[in-house]
């Protein structure tokens, strides 16, 4: 038991060192809060899912600390006390230790990298919720508009919240197919069944398609925003519904095309060996 306790323990502080690092390289940085990491929310996830909700709530706490210690500049914008812990709980508090639930599917799900991918859309998804209600109510005036300050917090904490989202499950894939966090040991994942050259060729690509739409459409939100006095988040809804639109197609039907792609695949192998 105490073996167990040190191992989990020890595991836990390296991956929350990794989400702490990871935190830190954002490959986009909001003016007005918010940012795309480099996969920052995956080592919480692996913690929760490897060693239950409790702990992965507990570790996500720990990680929530020390992002409201990197925003403490943004409580001066607060306009009063009710302010102040409102934007504490809601962009930083709760909106990070959700993260601990990412491991709830586990026993759900028996493919873990679905269950990961299951766990990281739930957890995205209140997080997302939080910085949307911190956007329309506390922020409303200040950075987001008072007029419509619901629909403007939500497209703009969706402009950083779905590629984040994208990129950790796209982590959360690949690290599966490399190492089994199901065992009481890390082992490498046995892989039961492999793509074709053809097929890893056609599932690379759709998700560089996924990707390549996701991008598309943070730059053209990016572009419309951006005035010539500055950041102007009202430009929002001047936005292109074509291209927008399309962006968000691509990304549907790559993701979609992957997913018939290795599943095709699968059953042309099992085929073959019968």
């Amino acid at each position: 038991m105490k073996k167990n306790s040190v191992v989990r323990l020890t595991e836990s502080g390296i991956l929350l060192a990794f989400a702490i690092v990871l935190s830190f390289v954002k490959l986009v940085d909001l003016p007005f809060g918010g940012s795309i990491t480099a996969c920052s929310m995956l080592p919480i996830a692996l913690i929760a899912y490897r060693h239950g909700t409790a702990w992965g709530l507990l570790s996500a706490f720990a990680f929530s600390l020390v992002q409201l210690l990197d925003g403490m500049k943004n409580l001066q914008f607060a306009t009063s006390v009710w302010a102040v812990l409102a934007i504490i709980l809601l962009d930083y508090i709760i909106a990070f230790v959700v993260l601990g639930l990412c491991g709830v599917f586990r026993k759900v799900i028996p493919h873990q990298g679905g269950a990961l991918t299951a766990g990281l859309l739930l957890a995205c998804f209140v997080r997302y919720l939080c910085h949307v209600i911190s956007g329309c109510t506390v922020w409303a005036g200040i950075s987001i508009p008072t007029v419509d300050g619901l629909l403007f917090s939500m497209a703009y904490n969706a402009t950083y919240m779905i590629p984040e989202t994208l990129i950790c499950i796209i982590g959360a894939v690949y690290v599966s197919r490399l190492l089994d966090f199901r065992g009481e040991s890390l082992t490498r994942t046995v892989v039961q069944r492999r793509l074709t050259p053809v097929g890893a060729g056609l599932s690379a690509a759709t998700l560089l398609g996924a990707a390549a739409g996701a991008v598309t459409l943070v730059a053209h939100v990016f572009a419309t925003i951006q005035g010539e006095s500055g950041f102007d988040i009202t430009q929002l809804a001047h936005l292109s519904p074509l291209v927008t639109g399309i962006s968000a197609a691509v990304i549907v039907v790559c993701l979609g095309l992957n997913l018939l792609v290795k599943r095709l695949c699968a059953n042309t192998t099992e085929s073959a060996a019968q």
